[in-house]
């Protein structure tokens, strides 16, 4: 014991530490801290000035308690108190290099820091050998609780567990059998699919789907909204950090995915860029819900919108905002979309042809997917290729091992996303029968649901039937594409309706054979 370092009449200031973790797992307990330095001080004949309660981490010393007494010992500059007393040097630091720099701070104010229960004369040069012991020790404790934290977190991620708070779409639960995973939570979990699907389409700007997402419910600041698009998770992946030599990766996780591999690589190119279209919002004033969707027909810029006050009331208008002149009155503009989705209302009657049709040439394209497989599978081919290659350059010394592990991870990046697409085309399709009858449904009320939809829908529809922005001359809309199946149904119902009598049989109306013009119906004519 050290009693005869410490002078009688001494004054002291009691310092008692416990962190809550340490409290749980080694039974640690600041009132039995305390009764021990009272029995000390007592037995020592040293008067207690203060005593310092502190439940903080001892990793550093930007703790409350510690930083206010610490302040007052420096206002007083030692001249009210000569020791700060604690049990062990675990409870003044678990940092050897903090606690050398506290030592000296508290030295040169002519206060002597002592642990009863690992007592030293810092005056004896040897005893800072024995310092160093009972400094080093629990930061040695430290990093291995730390590495053996880490390494537990990394394997259980390698298992493919999700080891944090649930992403948003997804919440913790435990199993009966005491096993934690995450598990869909609706109706954010739907709430994210759609905006991945909606990002995907690249029709819209990412900030506008998430402004829809958050209007519909979705509990999600912009920046986090941003992390989740590109959170491998929601696809059924866990990403592996990188750790010393181990490059990052993604394994399989338990948890069930949201979306696709081929859904969440779509859009990460729109994201990245590489897959980028002008992205439109989905809110627009009522009387313009074209803009954005046009461009100048004189110099190609987008067409705005705004309004020109007039007697009694506002006039709408979309105009270039360049020096071209082009202007049109909105009101015509929209009357003229109207009449443009109406040449897409199936006439009626034929709706379950069209259906039908559709789908057998959905599976017949599908059918030749075979030339895209090779294609992704020479892919990915080449990027293995690559990786051999450096690898070869690696061991003659041409290139060192960081040029290596950056050629290395890059390839195998997009050797991931190639094998999410390869996956897609190779797993049969479903029957998208009931799908189609669905949009067929839709497609004979188009014109109403532009009509009577609020402004969001409106701008939906034209986004999904126009995937290229439309022009339009003064009487009547154009545009380079129009969505597939919407194009192939409406060619089907204007080629049906060009026929004089058709056999109203369902067997006749499918289509049996490709021609020359393309797919030929076998269809019998009266």
């Amino acid at each position: 014991m050290a009693q005869t370092s410490i002078q009688v009449m001494k004054i002291a200031d009691l310092y008692i530490r416990v962190s809550t973790d340490e409290q749980a797992e080694k039974g640690y307990s600041q009132r039995d801290q305390e009764e021990r330095l009272r029995r000390y001080c007592e037995f020592n004949q040293i008067t207690i000035r203060k005593v310092i309660h502190e439940d903080h981490s001892a990793k550093s010393f930007n703790r409350p308690a510690w930083q206010i007494l610490l302040a007052d010992l420096r206002k007083t500059k030692g001249r009210l108190s000569d020791f700060v007393i604690f049990t062990k040097w675990d409870r003044f630091s678990r940092n050897a290099g903090d606690a050398y720099n506290m030592i000296s701070i508290l030295r040169s104010l002519g206060i002597e820091p002592q642990a009863i229960e690992q007592p030293l004369d810092l005056s004896i040069p040897e005893n800072k050998l024995m310092l160093a012991i009972y400094l080093s020790t629990p930061e040695v404790e430290n990093d291995r609780r730390a590495l053996n934290v880490i390494n537990g977190m990394r394997k259980a991620k390698k298992e493919g567990r999700w080891m944090a708070s649930a992403p948003i779409g997804y919440r913790n639960i435990t199993t009966e059998v005491g096993k934690k995973m995450i598990i869909p939570k609706e109706p954010q979990a739907s709430l994210i699919k759609h905006a991945f699907e909606k990002i995907a389409s690249g029709i819209f700007s990412t900030e506008q789907i998430w402004k829809l997402s958050r209007s519909n419910g979705l509990n999600c600041g912009k920046n986090n909204f941003l992390v989740a698009m590109r959170n491998p998770v929601y696809c059924g992946k866990i990403f592996i950090p990188k750790y010393k030599d181990e490059q990052s990766h993604l394994v399989a996780g338990q948890h069930d995915p949201l979306i696709s591999e081929k859904l969440f690589y779509e859009v990460q190119e729109v994201m990245d860029g590489r897959k980028k279209k002008m992205g439109t919002k989905i809110l627009s004033p009522e009387e313009l819900p074209l803009r954005g969707f046009l461009y100048c027909t004189k110099c190609t810029r987008m067409l705005t919108g705004s309004a020109s006050k007039g007697r009694g009331r506002y006039y709408y208008y979309y105009h270039c905002t360049s020096a071209c002149g082009c202007r049109y009155k909105a009101e015509d503009v929209n009357v003229a979309i109207l009449k443009e989705l109406k040449k897409f209302v199936p006439k009626p009657g034929i709706a379950e042809v069209c259906t039908k049709m559709v789908n057998e040439l959905y599976y017949l394209e599908y059918s030749q997917k075979g030339d895209s497989r090779k294609e992704i599978v020479s892919k990915i081919e080449i990027l293995n290729n690559k990786i051999k290659v450096a690898r070869e350059l690696l061991l003659k010394g041409d290139i060192d091992g960081t040029d290596y592990k950056t050629i290395k991870t890059e390839s195998e990046e997009q050797i991931t996303g190639l094998e999410a697409k390869l996956f897609d085309v190779s797993t049969p399709q479903i029957n998208i029968e009931n799908k189609l009858k669905n949009a067929v449904n839709v497609l004979l009320n188009l014109d109403l649901l532009y009509k009577n939809g609020n402004m969001s829908l409106k701008r939906e529809i034209i986004g999904s039937i126009f995937p290229e922005k439309l022009s339009f001359d003064g009487t009547q809309h154009r545009t380079t594409r129009v969505n597939e199946i919407v194009s192939t149904i409406h060619l089907i119902s204007r080629n049906l309706q060009s026929k004089k009598k058709w056999v109203n049989d369902e067997k006749t109306c499918l289509p049996t054979r490709v021609g020359p013009a393309g797919l030929e119906p076998a269809t019998k004519r009266l």
